[in-house]
């Protein structure tokens, strides 16, 4: 008897022995390490650019500096430019009917330049102001005025020159605040009687407005021409002849 139940404890404990060494080796499918995933190596990147450093600031374009020799020549709106330019030998509202300079610019000697300025100071007391129909003229521009109109009453023989040659002319009316002509009778370059500074069957405003303009006019150093209401000579200094030509910009 004592040697079949010690037959049968070894037995169970064989038993026992082996179920434990199955649940020892069978792990389950969800507990096992999972397998390392490969690193795949990075790819090569382009580094980005710099940012762009600001720009610099724009540095503010100083006026043209002026192209004739300022010793010699001023141009007048350089001066002042409330002065107004409606200069008709540039255009073909002239009585050639033919545009004879290149482009618009009025120059004067500087020492007359300064006198049509003091003038225009003193009509701007009083409301009102200048608007130049011409300046200097060179003398190859009244070459060919003398080749359309062969009469010294209005047009300088270019063999003496004109003062308009000399740059010490000028063509010119008075305009109030607003830039409006002031009536004078006739037109800039009217030829006849009604342009005469003694002609005086005219309206009453339209004889203070050129007493205006000679008064202004003769305070500052200038004459007048006799059959031109709107033409002015300066008188204090004479000035040589001039052949030259502005540029156009």
């Amino acid at each position: 008897m004592l040697d079949k139940a010690f037959s049968m404890k070894m037995l169970i404990l064989a038993v026992l022995f082996f179920l434990s060494n199955c649940t020892q080796k069978k792990q389950p499918a969800s507990q096992q390490p999972a397998p390392p995933v490969p690193i795949a190596p990075a790819k090569d990147t382009i580094a980005p650019a710099p940012p762009k450093p600001p720009a610099p600031p724009v540095a503010e374009q100083p006026p043209a500096p002026p192209d004739p020799d300022t010793t010699e020549w001023t141009e007048l709106n350089r001066l002042d430019p409330t002065i107004l330019l409606d200069l008709r030998y540039a255009t073909t509202n002239n009585f050639v009917s033919e545009k004879m300079y290149d482009c618009p610019r009025c120059f004067l000697r500087p020492e007359v330049a300064k006198a049509v300025l003091a003038a225009h100071k003193s009509l701007k007391k009083k409301g009102f102001g200048l608007k130049m129909y011409d300046c200097y003229r060179p003398r190859p521009i009244q070459w060919k005025l003398w080749n359309k109109v062969h009469d010294p009453d209005y047009v300088a023989d270019p063999r003496q020159g004109s003062m308009h040659n000399r740059g010490m002319a000028v063509d010119l009316t008075i305009v109030d605040a607003n830039g409006k002509e002031l009536d004078m009778g006739t037109d800039f370059d009217f030829f006849g009687e009604r342009a005469y500074h003694d002609f005086t069957d005219l309206p009453e405003v339209v004889l203070k407005n050129r007493e205006l303009l000679l008064e202004t006019m003769v305070a500052n150093g200038f004459r007048h021409t006799r059959t031109e209401w709107w033409h002015y000579s300066y008188v204090p200094k004479t000035f040589p002849l001039s052949d030259w030509l502005w540029d156009c910009k």
